[in-house]
């Protein structure tokens, strides 16, 4: 049966308790986000002052969800529960979001210890970048609850979640997993066959080497690269992906006259694209370039303002991003759209 089998008799929208399970800088912002969106969140973390730091995070993004109108309480900090035990956190949870770091042992303990006491629908997502799913399901007896769950971080701020199932994942959890997601303000997509990286990731790391080949053979400086793309097709990205820019590219012909009038164009700079490695020499070149890089104060102002600009970003695009959700009941596979 297939991971995004549309048969499910429950709803994972109506969840009104979730868990996290982990709660460094991801697991917080995705407590700040389930909180905002009205549901009771049990927060597990070995820290002692998970707590405060959770806390913290959610006094920090209480603007920006708020701005974002993801926020649907004003008093959100009052459903939220810390457990010293990851076992209490799941009890009775409808949704458990797993960001603890990812180191594959570490990740498979906790997986043993919370399998006995989850509920028959309980959902359970992993946040994890680096490893992939099957080597997450080894730690589980009946794999049938887990899914992929990677965000873009921050999570309470970029709508993207990569969902992803196989066929040892249970009927309808994908579809359920893409549902809850979607219904506290996030955009998901369906990975449908294990990489390393997932999507998003390998799209970032693809521009990425090709940024660092054109330092490295002395093309641009560091910061003329990033201004390159953060002024040009950056901007374009934030509303449309790149096949369907470069469909509007090929004016009235579409995407066919485009490719057409620019493969010969588009083979020729493939075939001179990088194969860099991020040795110590290239990473030095890379901080040198960029010059602020080490100066602790200087990035929390550069966080500081990605933060805003992308709220502004956000808050401006979100209608858009949030329409294919809504395509969802005609998908030939019953399972939402990929956004």
């Amino acid at each position: 049966m297939s991971p995004s089998d549309p048969r499910d008799d429950t709803d994972a929208t109506s969840a009104g308790r979730v868990a996290v399970l982990g709660c460094g800088l991801i697991g917080r912002s995705w407590a700040a986000l389930f909180l905002a969106a009205g549901k009771s969140v049990a927060v597990h973390d070995p820290d002692p002052s998970t707590e405060v730091r959770v806390r913290r995070t959610l006094e920090e993004a209480w603007p920006v969800l708020t701005a974002l109108g993801l926020a649907k309480t004003d008093a959100p900090e009052a459903e939220l529960i810390v457990c010293d035990d990851p076992r209490d956190a799941v009890a009775g949870a409808e949704f458990v979001q797993e960001s603890v770091p990812e180191r594959i042992g570490l990740k498979h303990e906790l997986y043993g210890a919370i399998e006995p006491v989850l509920g028959a629908d309980t959902v359970v997502a992993s946040s994890a970048s680096g490893l992939t799913l099957g080597e997450l399901q080894d730690g589980w007896r009946q794999p049938t609850h887990l899914v992929l769950g990677h965000p873009f971080n921050p999570p309470h701020l970029i709508p993207l979640v990569e969902v992803m199932g196989n066929e040892r994942t249970g009927p309808g959890v994908v579809a359920r997993a893409r549902r809850f997601y979607e219904s506290v303000g996030k955009v998901t997509i369906e990975v449908r066959r294990e990489v390393p990286g997932h999507v998003a990731n390998r799209l970032q790391a693809a521009l990425w080497r090709e940024a660092i080949h054109l330092v490295n053979e002395g093309v641009a400086t560091v910061r003329d690269i990033d201004t390159a793309v953060s002024s040009g097709p950056g901007l374009r990205w934030a509303v449309m992906g790149p096949t369907e820019l470069f469909h509007l590219g090929g004016d009235d012909g579409g995407l066919a006259a485009f490719c057409a009038r620019y493969g010969d164009s588009f083979n020729r700079w493939w075939d001179d694209l990088g194969r860099p490695h991020l040795d110590e020499a290239t990473a030095a070149r890379l901080v040198n370039g960029l010059s602020a890089a080490a100066d602790p104060d200087r990035i929390s102002g550069l966080a500081a303002k990605r933060d805003a600009l992308l709220t502004a970003v956000v808050a401006a695009t979100h209608g858009h991003l949030a329409a294919p959700a809504t395509a969802a009941a005609s998908s030939p596979t019953g399972a939402e759209a990929d956004a």
